[in-house]
């Protein structure tokens, strides 16, 4: 008895390795979040929250070796990463914020977040839309981990200045880089990755691998990918996946 359950244990690790996990585009990503808010009755700060504090799980699992800069942008991606400094900082992380782009810009859900954080007493340096390379260096002086922040799904092309620039600093600093939801400069469909798209060596992505991760050469810049949860309920996400119509 006990082979044949080990045999079929064998049998469905092979069936789960050959079978690629599901994947999503970047409107069925829009979807789960616009669905989730429209038709299950939950609010949009509350996903952000969620995704903000598995963030922030994840990284501590992964090890720390060190302070950690969070680089942010206006939208959605960048108020994952002023939950993820807030949560860093409840657990007593060292932890510091940079910020890209115009404060009025932000995405409501991202500025709610940033405001929070301001009165957080977390560290924070806003570049608006210039690219200091000096203060950059020396923000990102001792960093144990840097993490992405800066474009999101939506993002399409090459990234425009000051975050081409920024992108390859970032880049060429040693510390390791974990990407929020996908690498910026990486077209969530197709896979592309611009001449400015940060090399993660890991990657929290949400709801489901993002369809370009599939693309041959993305791994490079994706790194070590994991999929993380924002509370959606799975009836929703598995309606997505199969293509139910909105």
């Amino acid at each position: 008895m006990h082979y044949i359950r080990n045999v079929a244990f064998i049998i469905l690790r092979d069936i789960l390795m050959i079978v690629p996990p599901p994947s999503i585009t970047r409107e069925q990503a829009r979807q789960v979040d616009e669905r989730a808010v429209r038709d299950f009755g939950m609010s949009s700060l509350v996903l952000m929250e969620n995704a903000g504090r598995q963030l922030a799980d994840k990284l501590l699992e992964l090890g720390l070796h060190g302070p950690v800069v969070i680089c942010c942008g206006t939208g959605n991606n960048g108020g994952d990463g002023f939950v993820l400094a807030r949560h860093l900082d409840l657990r007593r992380v060292p932890v510091r914020v940079l910020v890209w782009g115009q404060r009025a810009r932000m995405t409501p859900d991202a500025a709610a977040n940033f405001a929070i954080l301001e009165k957080s007493n977390v560290p924070i340096d806003g570049f608006e839309t210039g690219h200091d390379s000096r203060l950059l260096a020396e923000r990102l002086a001792g960093a144990g981990w840097i993490v992405d922040g800066l474009l999101g799904t939506g993002a399409r092309g090459e990234p425009r200045p000051p975050l081409d620039a920024v992108i390859d600093e970032l880049n060429d600093h040693p510390a390791p880089k974990l990407a929020i939801d996908l690498p910026s400069g990486l077209d969530c469909d197709t896979g592309f990755a611009g001449q400015h798209t940060i090399r993660a060596h890991d990657t929290c992505t949400f709801v489901a691998r993002k369809r370009g991760f599939d693309a041959p050469g993305a791994a490079a810049y994706v790194g070590t990918a994991h999929v993380l949860d924002i509370g959606a309920p799975r009836v929703l996400v598995e309606a997505v996946l199969a293509g139910s119509p909105s």
